[in-house]
């Protein structure tokens, strides 16, 4: 029964605000925007603790929020990791390990509303700020970004264009933010009311359409090496993403999987982002 009820929820939730914004359509808009940004995990974990608690943490600042961020120290060059949605840190336990091998200076950060940093709300252009906050901080040569903490590190550099960069890793990064919206929109099979309100809303909060919002266009102008793996049957960001981004990121080369869906998880992949690092 919980299942059932579990797999129905969407449309419970969908049919529910849409009945609404046809009363109270500014609250039933804002309520959709509100689900869309609240993670429902991505929280440290017990079992968590024992990896994370081999490096230094530090919280770094950025306006109200807190940025928990953990350092792996090392003599060579500093690599940077970002997690994607309903994540945290831990998700780079083995890849840290086998960089770890090297040398490298190692730091992740928790995403907005996800690990240990603060909040319950997330989004991309703040995750990108939360970013470049700890780039301050740090100062990365390579930043490692999977989904859309792979997004968020490319609306970082488009915006702040740091000369430290040299190297930009995305793992299944996600281009239109667009197509997030309207994977949303479907999902809880929302009205073109509640569809359009929505759209108006981002608009106002972020001075910008959504359709701003591309990965694609904003590596236009970024010059740091790029290296984009994403797998054909990805059933969370389409590979299609994928090429739009390398079509657009001149720099970069795109990696193509197959079997290892969303989550990239594979030592063929560490070694293809170890062989990217060292050369």
């Amino acid at each position: 029964m919980k299942k059932i009820i579990q797999k129905n929820l969407p449309k419970i939730i969908g049919t529910s605000l849409n009945t609404i914004s046809f009363i109270a359509p500014k609250y039933a808009t804002t309520k959709a925007l509100d689900i869309f940004m609240t993670p429902r995990k991505g929280r440290i974990q017990d079992k968590q603790n024992e990896f994370l608690n081999t490096a230094s943490q530090l919280k770094l600042e950025y306006k109200n929020h807190s940025i928990q961020t953990y350092n792996w120290p090392g003599t060579e060059k500093t690599i940077l990791f970002a997690h994607g949605w309903e994540s945290n840190s831990y998700r780079w336990k083995v890849l840290i390990n086998k960089l770890q091998k090297f040398n490298y200076n190692l730091v992740a950060l928790d995403g907005p509303a996800h690990g240990k940093s603060s909040g319950n709300k997330f989004n991309a252009i703040l995750y990108s700020e939360f970013i470049n906050v700890v780039a301050n901080h740090y100062k990365p040569n390579i930043i490692i970004g999977h989904s859309v903490g792979g997004m968020s590190s490319i609306f970082f550099q488009h915006n702040y264009q740091i000369k430290s960069l040299e190297k930009l890793v995305l793992l299944g990064a996600p281009s239109e933010f667009t197509k997030i919206f309207k994977g949303y929109v479907k999902m809880l099979n929302f009205n073109s009311k509640i569809e359009d309100g929505l759209n108006k809303m981002v608009e106002k909060r972020f001075d910008n359409e959504t359709a701003y919002f591309s990965s694609a266009n904003f590596t236009k102008k970024i010059e740091t090496e790029g290296l984009i793996i994403h797998d054909k049957k990805d059933k969370v960001i389409g590979y299609d993403e994928a090429e739009l981004i390398a079509r657009n990121y001149k720099n970069s080369t795109l990696k193509t999987t197959e079997g290892f869906g969303h989550g990239l998880k594979d030592d063929s992949i560490d070694d293809a982002i170890i062989n990217f690092i060292n050369n």
